[in-house]
C-alpha cells in the first residue's frame, strides 16, 4: 500500500515488494498466489479505514459515503479497484455487516439495492473526483486555470443560442465544489432512498 500511495498502481508487484522488505520474490509467493490476491488484500485492507456508524439507515449509509471517499482520497489508486465483483475479505465483510445491521427500517428485499445505489454514487464520484487531480497534475492546470482557458470557447458556443438551457445553467447557477456537489448529490439519493421506504 505504500508503494501504490507514493507512486500509484504500476509501482506495485511481487517483485518491487520483496525489494522494499529486503527477501527474495519467490519467498513472497509461499503467501501470495499473483498481483490480482494482492490487489484484493490491499483493497480489503483499506476496508478497515471504512467503518460506517451512526443511528438509522440515512446516517449510516451517508458514514459509508463519506468514509469511503475519503478512504479513496487518502489511497487514491483504490479509484481504480472499486466496482466490479463484491470484496469478501474479512475487512470488507465487516463494512458490509456494519451497515446491513442498520438497514432494519430498509427491508430485507430493498437492503442490497439500497447499498448498491449508494455504492455506485460514491464510486462514481471519486472516480471523477480522482481523474480531476489526475489531470491537473498531468497539465499542470487546476479547475480554475483549466476553464480559464476554455471561457472564450464556451463564450462563443453560447453566443450561437443552440444550448440556452446549458448556457443559463453555466453562467447563473452557483458553482460548487466537490465536497458540496458531493453532499447535494447523496442528499438527493438518500431522500429517493427515504421516500421509497416510506411509501406504502
Amino acid at each position: 500500500m505504500r508503494l501504490a500511495d507514493a507512486d500509484g498502481l504500476d509501482a506495485v508487484s511481487l517483485r518491487k515488494i520483496a525489494t522494499a522488505l529486503d527477501v527474495g520474490p519467490m519467498r513472497l509467493y509461499g503467501y501470495i498466489e499473483n498481483k490480482e490476491e494482492l490487489l484484493d488484500l490491499m483493497v480489503d485492507a483499506v476496508h478497515a479505514e471504512i467503518r460506517p456508524t451512526g443511528e438509522g439507515w440515512r446516517e449510516t449509509l451517508r458514514s459509508l459515503a463519506d468514509s469511503m471517499r475519503h478512504a479513496v482520497h487518502r489511497h487514491e489508486w483504490l479509484a481504480d479497484l472499486l466496482g466490479g465483483r463484491p470484496q469478501l475479505g474479512p475487512h470488507a465483510l465487516a463494512t458490509s455487516e456494519a451497515v446491513m445491521a442498520a438497514l432494519g427500517d430498509v427491508g430485507i428485499d430493498s437492503a442490497m439495492p439500497v447499498v448498491s445505489a449508494v455504492n455506485a454514487y460514491t464510486i462514481g464520484a471519486v472516480r471523477r473526483e480522482i481523474a480531476e487531480r489526475r489531470a491537473e497534475r498531468a497539465t499542470g492546470m487546476d479547475e480554475k486555470r483549466w476553464q480559464a482557458t476554455l471561457g472564450p470557447y464556451l463564450t462563443r458556443t453560447f453566443a450561437t443560442g443552440k444550448l440556452p438551457a446549458l448556457a443559463t445553467v453555466v453562467r447563473d447557477a452557483v458553482h460548487l465544489d466537490a465536497d458540496e456537489t458531493f453532499r447535494i448529490g447523496l442528499d438527493f439519493l438518500l431522500d429517493g432512498i427515504g421516500a421509497r421506504v416510506s411509501a406504502p
